[in-house]
């Protein structure tokens, strides 16, 4: 067994309070900006509550690749902070038990954490993201069907006007009125006589068939206006106008290819190479932040529950200020991207280390 004795299960079950509200809370905050989007469909829109929901989930794992070590470093420092503090750690080490081995449990937990995250990273994240995409497209589909009420002017997507008539006792009239302007060169007036909502999965767009209607346009390179007939008409809307998608990453290999197009000097690609490099490095921070936070909670044992969260915080925001910097070394060619994945992990476990001789000396 891994946890072997009383004291590592006691240890353990100490950082896992903290760890839960600590994560609860970040991926709240992270979420705000999301759920009002969300809220914002279930309420204005009309959109059904499991499509938001289904949403919801696929955006959590990116957000938990995130908040994971974050969290991990805030229950580390809660935990052996409250330890300190109610004199419990003066009694194991009077026992003669080593920071070190007070550690294990801490280990345990990071090794946990870490599998969890790197799992998230690798083929979580990716799947979410790809199934996201599916998802997007079902809602704006649901969502522009929903928001053509008729009697009023619609504006289902950002510069695109719709207008459906009201019918008398209670039926629906014909007709439909169009006004796209999505492209400002040659803004269009559509006036049809029905129309019908349908995707294309293939090329993640929702397309709005117009029939039997008139095209009315006057490019501004055109010295005419310019009418006409149809039976049938598309009006093709991406994906991307409609739903705030992250594009899609070029491929390992796409980025090595970039590179020696450009003999290692194409600033994007080096860093979308430090991306697929911080992939591992991110998670394996977790590691490093678990027992950073066994010292640095020893000596801030009077900050309390919020004072671990507070330090926690700070700690990762130098980690991630240092990540900026060597993004920053690796874009103006002065380390390479595996350098400038690595650098901050290093860095903080030569700090850790620092740190657990000074606290164990102590």
């Amino acid at each position: 067994m891994f946890l072997r004795t009383l004291l590592d299960r006691y240890i353990f079950a100490e950082l896992l309070s903290p760890f839960s509200v600590s994560l609860a809370a970040l991926c709240f905050v992270m979420l705000t900006r999301e759920l009002l989007r969300l809220v914002e469909l279930l309420v204005s829109k009309g959109v059904g509550l499991w499509a938001v929901m289904k949403v919801f989930l696929h955006l959590l794992p990116s957000f938990l690749v995130l908040t994971l070590p974050i969290a991990a470093i805030i229950a580390s420092i809660t935990a052996f902070g409250r330890l300190s503090f109610d004199k419990e750690l003066v009694a194991m080490r009077a026992a003669g038990l080593s920071l070190l081995r007070l550690a294990q449990p801490v280990l345990l937990f990071a090794c946990l954490v870490f599998g969890f995250t790197l799992l998230l990273a690798q083929w979580g994240q990716p799947w979410s993201n790809f199934n996201l995409k599916k998802v997007a497209l079902n809602l704006l589909r649901d969502q522009l069907v929903l928001a053509l009420d008729r009697g009023v002017f619609n504006e289902p997507l950002p510069k695109m006007i719709v207008y459906v008539p009201a019918g008398s006792n209670g039926e629906a009239a014909p007709g439909i009125f169009v006004s796209d302007e999505r492209n400002p060169d040659d803004p269009r007036i559509i006036v049809a006589g029905g129309y019908t909502v349908f995707t294309d999965q293939a090329n993640q767009q929702v397309s709005l068939r117009l029939e039997n209607g008139v095209v009315h346009s006057r490019p501004e390179q055109a010295e005419r206006y310019q009418q006409v007939s149809f039976e049938t008409y598309d009006i093709r809307m991406n994906l991307n106008q409609g739903a705030a998608l992250a594009d899609d990453r070029p491929s390992y290999q796409e980025v090595l290819k970039v590179l020696e197009q450009s003999q290692w000097r194409n600033p994007i690609a080096l860093r979308r190479l430090m991306e697929y490099y911080k992939d591992l490095a991110f998670p394996t921070a977790t590691l490093v932040f678990c027992l950073l936070g066994v010292p640095t909670g020893i000596v801030s044992k009077r900050s309390g529950r919020m004072g671990g969260f507070a330090v926690g915080v700070v700690i990762v925001v130098v980690y991630y200020m240092l990540n900026m910097l060597c993004e920053f070394l690796v874009t103006t060619l002065v380390i390479p991207p595996l350098a400038g994945a690595w650098l901050p992990n290093l860095v903080f476990a030569l700090i850790t280390i620092v740190a657990f001789y000074r606290v164990s000396r102590r």
